[in-house]
């Protein structure tokens, strides 16, 4: 009886001494938006835009963390503020709970970013190409490795820093990976305009995406 006393309580103390590990959060840290904020290429900014994250990400029941959209910005003589700048450092999950990607490095090198994981808020798929309407471009204003364009880039790329909804244009992505032989999820080519017709006739809708900084 004593023996198995000290059985019990050297496995006790084993068991108090091994580390603990909290559970990795899988709640959703990623999502396009759903719908747009209806300007086309005007999206109020960048405080717009992340407040527009914080809106969608709050109606569907994910509340206490701070969102911010994956855009970037230009400015003359200096290079702009960066899309991967902006979001935290990860990992980020999807509505379903899915990796998207550990940290910024896989994030640009090589991410979970297809048609069927990169969902919307609610979880539901996100129109591509085939589908009518195709809604596959998204907002970023960014190159690929999701920095701002260098200060020499004559082009606008973001919109007028996501402010006009008339003359411009914005680099796009593609989140279902397919079109005009570009696969790229942040940066595939540009719009036509910034108008939300010009938007739409490129294959989009005045959509982008939202990760959680924290």
């Amino acid at each position: 009886m004593k023996f198995t006393n000290i059985i019990v309580l050297s496995l006790s103390v084993a068991a108090l001494s091994q580390p603990i590990y909290a559970a990795e959060d899988h709640s959703m840290s990623f999502f396009v938006t759903s719908v747009s904020p209806g300007k086309g290429g005007d999206l109020g900014g960048l405080e717009g835009a992340d407040a527009h994250c914080q809106t969608l990400a709050q109606v569907a029941g994910v509340t206490g963390k701070t969102w911010h959209a994956y855009l970037s910005t230009q400015e003359k003589g200096k290079r702009g503020i960066s899309a991967r700048d902006r979001i935290g450092s990860g990992p980020w999950h999807n509505a379903k709970g899915v990796l998207i990607a550990a940290d910024l490095d896989q994030l640009h090198l090589m991410p979970n970013i297809i048609k069927t994981t990169a969902l919307d808020e609610n979880g539901a798929l996100v129109n591509g190409r085939g589908d009518k309407p195709n809604r596959h471009d998204l907002l970023t204003g960014s190159m690929s490795d999701g920095t701002a364009y260098f200060p020499s880039e004559e082009a606008d790329n973001t919109c007028s820093n996501w402010t006009s909804s008339t003359t411009g244009s914005a680099t796009v992505g593609h989140h279902d990976r397919h079109g005009g032989g570009n696969t790229s999820w942040n940066a595939a080519h540009n719009s036509r305009g910034c108008s939300a017709d010009a938007l739409t006739k490129t294959g989009g809708a005045g959509l982008f995406m939202c990760f959680a900084t924290d």
